[in-house]
């Protein structure tokens, strides 16, 4: 009875802060734990930190094989993505061992060439982000981001990412 009234108090605590807004982040690719969405109140900027689900591409589909996606309720079963957006459209994407945008270098933007399982990482072609379309980025060195997937559409942004009770991986 009590292990019944436990699982039952959990299930109603984890749907309240799931269709509340609230989001768990074991990742490293940002800090880990509590985090908010936040509806924007302007127009998405350089810089700001969002979630995003990303778009069941032949890419994304391949990173959820691999692990590299948290499993949630994205379409295809993945958790939302927690990253900066790095460049919008209009804004020119060169890839080489780093990222430049519109020319300028884009910190943390090393690319790897293999995963950590020591599998082939294909980089996005770069080139200019059309219009409808978010480049994301994330500063931590084996971050699965648009480096690898391009750009996505700002149609899966779920909004802004306000942490909540977070450490740093």
């Amino acid at each position: 009875m009590i292990l019944a009234a436990a699982a039952i108090i959990t299930g109603v605590v984890l749907s309240a802060a799931v269709f509340g807004g609230f989001r768990l982040n074991l990742t490293p690719s940002e800090p880990l734990g509590l985090w908010r969405i936040e509806a924007p109140s302007r127009a998405i900027a350089v810089g700001d930190l969002v979630f995003v689900c990303p778009p069941m591409t032949p890419v994304i589909e391949e990173a959820r094989r691999r692990s590299y996606l948290a499993r949630g309720l994205c379409q295809g079963g993945v958790a939302p993505l927690i990253k900066a957006v790095a460049a919008l459209p209009r804004q020119r994407v060169e890839i080489g061992d780093a990222v430049r945008i519109d020319g300028k270098l884009l910190p943390s933007s090393r690319l790897r060439r293999t995963d950590g399982a020591g599998r082939s990482l294909k980089p996005f072609a770069g080139g200019i982000v059309p219009a409808g379309m978010l480049y994301l980025h994330s500063p931590f060195a084996s971050s699965y981001d648009s480096r690898y997937f391009g750009p996505v559409p700002e149609t899966g942004l779920l909004g802004l990412a306000r942490p909540v009770l977070t450490v740093d991986p």
